[in-house]
């Protein structure tokens, strides 16, 4: 045999002695699915619940004006630190200061009028008396000059005084009665000149009144052309100036906010929270705030308060919109000690931690998957149901089994899983493509990943 022809031969054996063996390996992968794995590990597992705001104090006023009025001093400028009292404001004054004097100048007068009243009244209580002394003493005459009279009539029968001492006597009887009557008629007008000054001295009074409800109201009115801080605070908004008209807010018509004063003491952060992550917010849970203007830097922080009622993404009310929209939850985090360099506004991120697991086991997310399986009948109802069950594929000895599991925490990767895996279980983790289409005891090859 030639060289040629040896050469031939072996490059023949060679070709058919590849082709075998990769028809072998051909044959042997057919049906082996590649994956990616990982394994269940234990370890401390904190869930967490992130939600976007902003920066609020816990506490602030917006400013605004009882009455109408042009701006003619303002001591003060946005920053300013200001204490409860200090005065922020003043309005024009000269109407409302002309009327608190007319008031009082009226309500004067009145208690002029009242004190005259008073004296008219103790005349005519000592004008009374001397009327009822007068009547005291026509009452007198009047007994002295009828028994007179009846003892010279008696006289007269017995024949020992004149007819004219008798006339004289009936006489003086006469007179006595005219003076008594007189006396009464003077006393009855004088106790009714006195009742009628008293009646005069309770419209007066009434008047007094008056005019004081009316001082208190220029008062009122005058006093509302300063305004002062209510609080301890700083002044944050302030889009006003000297000069500028104050106007006062009507129905459906809001006023001139002034200025807002914060008490920046406590601070918050005021988030919206997904209503699906809501349920696992509970007040004093510990926070990080992360303020955009501060960098990396995290504000520790606790839950002091969360809503009640669902606010849609627009921001309206659900009492107010029937909207099927996704739908937030206000919640407020106290910050513990808020830097001082924070103002209002600022937007943030809050990320609230709802639950912790020391050491649990725990899997990757991407490794749970959700496959259908037949339910048991019912009595009513003997069709077979289709249930899903949440689970991950083991791989044992080459194939992905599927196994059930119970789930519990999030962590921001790792799941924590309950029951239906142990510590270091060889598990399938990706890709996310594979696992939907997995199917139960698949032959598969795991992947280095890069």
């Amino acid at each position: 045999m030639t060289t040629k022809k040896k050469l031939i031969v072996a490059v023949l054996v060679i070709v058919s002695t590849g082709s075998m063996v990769g028809y072998g390996l051909v044959a042997r992968n057919r049906g082996v699915v590649a994956v990616q794995g990982g394994r269940a590990t234990r370890q401390d597992l904190t869930q967490t619940v992130t939600a976007n705001g902003e920066i609020k104090p816990k506490k602030y006023v917006n400013i605004s004006s009882n009455m109408m009025g042009r701006i003619v001093h303002m001591p003060v400028k946005e920053g300013d630190h200001v204490k409860e009292g200090d005065l922020l404001i003043r309005l024009e004054s000269v109407q409302t200061e002309s009327d608190v004097t007319s008031a009082q100048a009226s309500l004067d007068a009145a208690l002029a009028e009242l004190e005259g009243m008073n004296a008219s009244i103790r005349s005519s209580e000592a004008t009374i008396a001397s009327a009822k002394a007068e009547v005291t003493r026509a009452e007198a005459d009047y007994n002295r000059a009828k028994l007179n009279a009846d003892r010279s009539e008696s006289m007269s029968r017995d024949g020992l005084i004149s007819r004219e001492q008798l006339d004289r006597a009936k006489t003086d009887l006469e007179i006595s009665a005219a003076g008594l009557i007189s006396a009464k008629a003077r006393l009855a007008q004088t106790e009714a000149q006195a009742a009628q000054v008293s009646k005069q001295k309770e419209g007066v009074a009434l008047r007094i009144n008056q005019q004081r409800a009316s001082l208190t109201r220029a008062r009122d009115q005058f006093g509302k052309t300063t305004i002062r801080s209510p609080l301890d605070g700083i002044i944050t908004y302030l889009p006003v100036n000297e000069g500028e008209i104050a106007i006062v807010g009507v129905q459906n018509s809001p006023g001139t906010t002034l200025m807002t004063i914060a008490d920046m003491s406590v601070i918050t952060a005021e988030v919206k929270v997904d209503e699906t992550d809501i349920v696992n917010v509970r007040l004093g849970q510990e926070a990080n705030i992360k303020v955009d203007a501060l960098g990396d830097r995290l504000l520790p922080g606790h839950v002091s308060e969360i809503g009640n009622s669902a606010l849609t993404r627009s921001g309206a009310s659900t009492t107010t919109t029937s909207s099927q929209e996704a739908k937030d939850f206000k919640v407020v985090v106290t910050l513990d000690n808020p830097p001082a360099e924070l103002r209002p506004g600022l937007s943030c991120t809050a990320t609230i931690v709802t639950a912790n697991r020391k050491q649990a086991v725990t899997v990757p997310i991407q490794a749970i998957t959700v496959r259908e399986f037949d339910a048991a009948a019912t009595a009513t109802d003997n069709k077979k149901k289709k249930v899903e069950q949440e689970g991950v594929f083991v791989i044992q000895n080459g194939v992905a089994s599927f196994r059930r599991i119970k789930t519990g925490i999030i962590g921001a990767t790792d799941i924590e899983v309950l029951d239906g895996i142990a510590e270091n279980e060889e598990i399938v983790t990706g890709t996310f493509q594979v696992l939907r289409t997995l199917k139960d005891n698949t032959r598969i090859k795991v992947e280095k990943q890069p």
